[in-house]
């Protein structure tokens, strides 16, 4: 069922929430027909005013105006590809209805804080941003998997919150914060009660990077670990159809993207839900890829790729395809993965990488460790080091377990915390321990450059392994594939000079979206803004860059329905009293 309550915003929040907003009118309130029947009743009284005074108050709007639509937003995200996704989407559809996305946040209005909940840390930014906000008097508004997991928080009291299935709402989430109402939208997308992959796919976005592309192919999985917040927010597994998907990919392309990422909670598990494979959804995908663009595969647990290694192996080996695959084990021991309930064996793990690393020559494996989960033995953990020391994971993320409320492993026995911090360190040791790059110094490459670096010294560009390469900062190579010699190895990188011969490859797509435009700004959505868009979206010149015509289109008729309503209102009442002043002179004739 949808959960949704309104309330007003400054003080105290109410306890039980409302299920709809029809529900504010109760059975003790004045019906319709008893409201019509006092009119009659009411006699208008005659004030003077000083109309001078009147005129000067009316020439302007008060100070404490709220008009939606014309606020500046503050949007900031916290985790993984799929929340940033979620965050590109919700700032897309507020820009398309006038509102102005600023990257200062001290300018916004409103702060828009979208969460994660895998780790404490994270939660303790969003916590505190939220605090800043307060005492920045900023109107609020949270998303992400925070707020969806735990609504009834006490720091979440009394704030507007859009669940992770509601980003198509978040305009009206949005203006009826503004206007100092608490909303909270939180239900599931369904279709003849059948639970849908989450919002439309075709909603505006404005992406933090125009030449890439991030797409969720579904939502939630099929797991239940035991360490586990998101699957609280997420819930279980629903995709995304594939021809939905084949069309989003389609549309970025056309907008000048030339990289797309793939992501879910665990993308191996796709179609399981809907008769389809992540396999059926790739070969599909790579039809629509141009010459020059590259897909990324987001992350999959090893039970859901065990029966699909052949086929994903023909895959991550196609030219527009990179030969990368996040893989996370977590543990190297079974006692442990058991107490995590991941559903598979270390073996399993070193089945899927071995079978992967010998049919793709070179595939990047990168991987998640969780160090110190309730019950690890120092056994336990040596076996996870010794699985380190042997594949020598180019990237691998280092977690401390984090306890989270409401989960299994947060009531287990911890293991103490010096002693988690001491086993983080000691497996970064042993990750910082060797170069997986130095090998490559001396190689010809061909790289995609995708973005800057936050330096701003160089260009980064990935490889075919979508390894890391950073390219001198020549603007002519920005979402180009060009052939460079790499000269340098670091850690987490290479360092490549462009050859001197080497054409610049352009992929044949369109030209990119400047940063902060608007993407996605279809007919079906001009139309849904209003007449006004109408005559934009019928124009030969127009385009989804008509996006600051869309704004200044739909802030000037927000004014021109408040200021028409206010003039309808002045006249209804100007009758009126004409009528009382004519009864009133006829009576007066009459005796």
């Amino acid at each position: 069922m949808m959960l949704t309550s309104y309330q007003k915003m400054p003080s105290a929040s109410c306890d039980a929430l409302l299920d709809d907003i029809e529900d504010i009118v109760s059975q003790e309130d004045s019906k319709p027909q008893d409201r019509h029947f006092a009119r009659k009743h009411v006699v208008p009284k005659v004030r003077r005013r000083n109309t001078q005074k009147y005129l000067q108050e009316e020439s302007s709007p008060p100070s404490d105006s709220t008009i939606p639509g014309i606020q500046k937003i503050w949007v900031r995200t916290w985790g993984c590809s799929h929340n940033n996704s979620d965050g590109e989407y919700m700032a897309g559809q507020l820009a398309a209805y006038g509102y102005k996305i600023t990257e200062n946040a001290s300018d916004a209005d409103l702060w828009l804080l979208n969460s994660c909940t895998v780790k404490n840390p994270a939660e303790d930014h969003f916590r505190n941003s939220i605090k800043k906000a307060q005492e920045e008097n900023k109107k609020i508004v949270l998303a992400g998997c925070v707020p969806q997991a735990q609504p009834r928080q006490d720091y979440l009291k009394g704030l507007s919150i859009i669940g992770v299935q509601q980003i198509d709402r978040v305009v009206e989430v949005v203006e009826e914060t503004i206007k100092g109402h608490s909303v909270r939208l939180l239900g599931q997308k369904k279709d003849n009660g059948k639970r849908l992959g989450g919002a439309r796919l075709d909603l505006p976005k404005i992406r933090k990077n125009p030449l890439i592309e991030i797409i969720s192919i579904n939502t939630g999985c099929l797991n239940a670990c035991t360490y586990c917040k998101t699957k609280h927010a997420r819930g279980n597994l629903a995709s995304y159809l594939t021809d939905e998907l084949v069309d989003r990919a389609k549309q970025s392309f056309q907008e000048g993207v030339c990289e797309i990422w793939l992501t879910s909670e665990d993308t191996g598990a796709y179609g399981r839900d809907i008769g389809t494979s992540l396999p059926t959804l790739l070969w599909k995908l790579v039809e629509v890829i141009p010459e020059g663009a590259m897909l990324r595969l987001g992350m999959t647990n090893p039970p859901y790729i065990l029966e699909h290694l052949e086929e994903m192996a023909k895959i991550l080996n196609h030219p527009r395809v990179y030969a990368f695959l996040h893989i996370p084990v977590q543990s190297a021991s079974d006692t442990v993965l058991m107490e995590m309930k991941r559903e598979y064996c270390v073996a399993d793990f070193k089945r899927v990488v071995d079978f992967l690393k010998e049919k793709v020559p070179g595939i990047t494996i990168a991987t998640d460790i969780i160090c110190g989960f309730p019950g690890e033995t120092d056994q336990d953990f040596q076996e996870t080091v010794k699985l380190v020391e042997e594949y020598k994971f180019p990237s691998l993320f280092i977690n401390q377990f984090y306890p989270r409320p409401g989960t299994p492993a947060a009531k287990m026995e911890q293991v103490p915390a010096q002693v988690k911090k001491q086993r983080t360190k000691d497996l970064s040791r042993v990750f910082h321990s060797y170069n997986p790059y130095d090998h490559k110094v001396g190689e010809r490459q061909q790289v995609l450059v995708t973005e800057e670096s936050f330096d701003c010294k160089f260009y980064v560009a990935h490889n075919r392994f979508y390894e890391q390469v950073l390219v001198p900062k020549n603007p002519t190579f920005l979402g180009k594939m060009v052939e460079v010699d790499i000269y340098e190895s670091g850690k987490h990188f290479m360092k490549g000079q462009p050859v001197s011969d080497a054409k610049v490859h352009t992929p044949s797509i369109s030209k990119p979206l400047a940063k902060g435009e608007v993407s996605g700004l279809t007919e079906e959505f001009r139309n849904r803004l209003g007449h006004h868009l109408n005559s934009i979206s019928h124009s030969p010149a127009a385009t989804p860059r008509d996006s600051a015509s869309s704004r200044m289109a739909w802030r000037l008729q927000r004014l021109h329905q408040d200021c028409a309503l206010t003039l309808s209102v002045g006249m209804a009442l100007f009758a009126l009293l004409f009528a009382f002043l004519v009864k009133v002179y006829n009576e007066n004739i009459t005796n």
